[in-house]
């Protein structure tokens, strides 16, 4: 089942509250399809729109809405409306305490996708692992450093990563230093100071986030909008540089089972102007021709890609696909030969969840024998199943 020939309305969810019974999926798919194949060169959204408006009221109107806040709902609302999980068991978090950080992250996949698959999960969603530490003055850990040692460590699914714009830096602002700022460690000292289970006591901790697994489609928002101490908003307009082509996460993947992909650029969402007025503009790859274009509202042109995308100050949100690393020797110039492989995400089919997409198959056969086996759901064969650019197309246990 190629992804441009899915067929949403097969697992359209009526029977999910939190959903619209499709009328939203339907309405964007609608418009999609006009969009690529209908011959107008102009196309009006308001079907799109008023069924946006039903699912997410805070957008009806004419005003100006951010469009980071709009993907993310409509992202959620055509999760809702094609969640394959009828029925949403209750399910209560494990306390971690980071000494088991592989078969703990598996868990709580395994636990996050008894209550929601869907296509974006398929697509969108990877996993961050969050650790804070207890630094209690008053008391000294095993290395000598303030705290009684105790750790409460989660792991989370993300479906965009918002990052951070240093501000501060005489060096060249990139897209790996807003992610080496959202990794950094955070003090939690004055009315932020945690519960320390151990301690019994609201103490002073540090907070640190890290990445465990990633997606196919790898969003990333750019955070430019920002409050001082007195509540007024404004805008960085910092330019930050980001790669069209093998951007390597692998200095920030901490999962030692994760293979290492880097990520191509295909898409950009601009912001010009300031808070009062405010412009959007898109820069999008066509992967019919290899073209990028500009968008802006109803004029479309080819642009120059190495000239006018990867430095600008407007950028917003960016867009990645994932190049698995039998495709990273692909000929650049061949967008098409780099499409990202996705995997349908089920509680049956563990062999295809990200924490089993290992390096060899030696590994993977040992890994499903020593951590699989624990969960009480060992696949069929330990070798991975890889369908290039396709979603496996299975059963799923609801």
């Amino acid at each position: 089942m190629r992804i441009y020939s899915y067929d949403y309305r097969k697992e359209i969810n009526n029977s999910n509250f939190l959903g619209s019974g499709g009328e939203m999926v339907s309405a964007y798919a609608a418009l999609v399809k006009s969009l690529w194949l209908d011959d107008q060169k102009r196309m009006d959204p308001s079907h799109f729109k008023s069924s946006l408006d039903k699912f997410a009221p805070q957008f009806k109107g004419r005003e100006q809405h951010d469009s980071q806040e709009l993907l993310a709902f409509l992202l959620d609302g055509i999760h809702e409306d094609l969640n394959r999980v009828k029925t949403r068991p209750y399910i209560e978090d494990k306390d971690c305490d980071g000494t088991n950080d592989e078969g703990d992250a598996i868990l709580a996949w395994e636990n996050y996708l008894q209550r929601n698959r869907s296509i974006v999960v398929d697509l969108f969603q990877g996993q961050l692992r969050s650790t804070i530490q207890c630094r209690n003055s008053r008391k000294r850990d095993k290395d000598g450093s303030c705290g009684c040692g105790h750790r409460a460590v989660k792991f989370e699914p993300f479906m965009y990563l918002s990052l951070p714009i240093p501000e501060s830096s005489s060096h060249e602002c990139t897209l790996d230093s807003c992610l080496d700022l959202f990794c950094s460690t955070e003090e939690l000292t004055g009315d932020n100071r945690w519960y320390c289970p151990k301690c019994e006591t609201h103490v002073d901790a540090t907070k640190k986030f890290d990445l465990w697994t990633l997606p196919p489609i790898l969003i990333v928002h750019l955070k430019r909008f920002r409050y001082d101490a007195w509540g007024s908003r404004s805008k960085i307009n910092s330019p930050v540089h980001y790669p069209l082509q093998n951007w390597d996460l692998s200095r920030s993947l901490k999962s030692s089972r994760e293979k290492v992909p880097t990520y191509d650029l295909y898409a950009v969402s601009n912001h010009l102007g300031d808070l009062g007025c405010g412009h959007y503009t898109a820069y999008g790859m066509n992967r019919f021709d290899d073209q990028w274009y500009d968008f802006n509202d109803s004029t479309c042109r080819p642009i120059d890609a190495k000239a006018d995308i990867g430095h600008n100050s407007s950028a917003y949100c960016l867009f990645f696909n994932r190049v698995e690393r039998d495709q990273q020797t692909a000929c650049s110039s061949n967008c098409k030969s780099r499409l990202p492989v996705v995997r349908r995400q089920s509680t049956d089919r563990p062999e295809l969840w990200p924490h089993m997409q290992l390096t060899t198959r030696q590994d993977c056969r040992d890994f499903t024998r020593s951590t699989v086996a624990e969960l009480g759901d060992v696949p069929q064969s330990g070798d991975v199943t890889i369908m290039p650019r396709v979603v496996e197309e299975n059963s799923d246990a609801q």
